[in-house]
């Protein structure tokens, strides 16, 4: 029985198409700046975004850290949500490579405003730390792939600029957001200083993020990679995958974010779901009967059906629809998911 894997967006594996096209691709050594397809990708997803720069990294954890480093100094502070993946997911990289501590809030489904962050903004006195960044996170992976506007940001990046304060954005799903908001990476970019874009998630490719910023910013970004231990020789095979997935696989994301919206539709009709987040995008986040399942027995009880999922505490799940996922394991998620009732 073929395995139907929902516990990322990450699981996803090279088709043939993105195969042929990363065997056929010129490599060199990106250390030196002469890998031709890492040029290329850096290239075309700073154009798409208008920014002057981009920088090829090996995952969107050190595309963040890299960021939080370059708007930041020792014994400073950002502004980020409770649920961000910075905070949540990075390995404590916040204070232990930047120095730096979070200061939390409380958004409306992972998403801030400009209302919650300027009375957080600290003033310039000697016994405060100094606030320096704002990061936001588009989709909100822990909120259930909650989504910014343009008109949303807009008034955030106004006041970071007001405030001198930088803006980041983890857009390690910011496509799956653009494909319901209509908005255009063009636009996008001109409100963030720096954004992470992370190709191996809903995009298909194998592994690999992209920092993007000015020429400035990417010059010093280089440094910061290496000293991360992130300087990769002929990386342009995995590259290539990333320019593959950028011009071919964006279109398509929102049919993951319809297959989710149908296993939501189900699940609010078991009688073992509690509650569920609204679904935005393609993240799935749901809550158990504790008289019925934990997050553990559940986890078993469908990996006895050869069906992976990520329990996300003790009675919360997280399902994640990706281009892997067929409309035939659809259908046995359903069939088996109304079979535990």
């Amino acid at each position: 029985m073929e395995i139907v894997d929902l516990r990322s967006d990450t699981v996803t594996r090279p088709s043939k198409g993105m195969l042929d096209f990363m065997m056929h691709t010129p490599v060199g050594d990106d250390v030196f700046n002469e890998d031709p397809s890492i040029n290329e990708l850096e290239k075309y997803a700073a154009e798409l975004f208008g920014k002057e720069a981009a920088l090829y990294c090996p995952s969107g954890t050190m595309t963040n850290q890299i960021a939080i480093k370059l708007h930041t100094q020792p014994g400073d502070e950002l502004i980020c949500d409770v649920n961000s993946h910075i905070y949540n997911y990075e390995g404590g990289g916040i204070s232990f490579n930047s120095g730096v501590q979070a200061k939390l809030v409380n958004g409306d489904e992972g998403r801030l405003s400009a209302e919650l962050i300027e009375p957080l903004i600290n003033p310039d006195l000697d016994w405060l730390t100094r606030t320096s960044l704002v990061s936001l996170e588009n989709t909100v992976n822990r909120a259930g792939g909650s989504y910014y506007t343009l008109e949303q940001i807009k008034p955030i990046s106004k006041l970071c600029k007001l405030k001198g304060l930088a803006l980041h954005l983890d857009g390690a799903r910011l496509f799956n957001a653009l494909a319901e908001t209509k908005d255009s990476a063009l636009e996008t970019g001109k409100y963030f200083d720096t954004i992470s874009i992370c190709l191996s998630k809903g995009l298909g490719a194998p592994v690999g993020s992209l920092l993007l910023g000015t020429k400035n910013h990417v010059k010093r970004a280089r440094k910061l990679r290496k000293v991360f231990g992130g300087g990769m020789r002929q990386a342009g095979f995995l590259a290539a995958a990333g320019l593959y997935a950028l011009k071919n696989n964006i279109g398509r994301l929102k049919e993951d974010h319809l297959k989710a919206k149908l296993i939501e539709g189900e699940l609010k009709k078991l009688s073992y779901v509690e509650s569920i987040l609204p679904v935005y995008t393609n993240i799935i986040i749901f809550n158990l009967n504790k008289e019925k399942f934990t997050g553990e027995e559940f986890e078993k009880k469908l990996a006895a059906e050869n069906i992976k999922i990520a329990a996300f505490g003790k009675q919360t799940i997280r399902f994640v629809t990706h281009l892997d996922f067929t409309d035939e394991m659809l259908e046995r998620i359903v069939k088996v998911l109304k079979s535990l009732q």
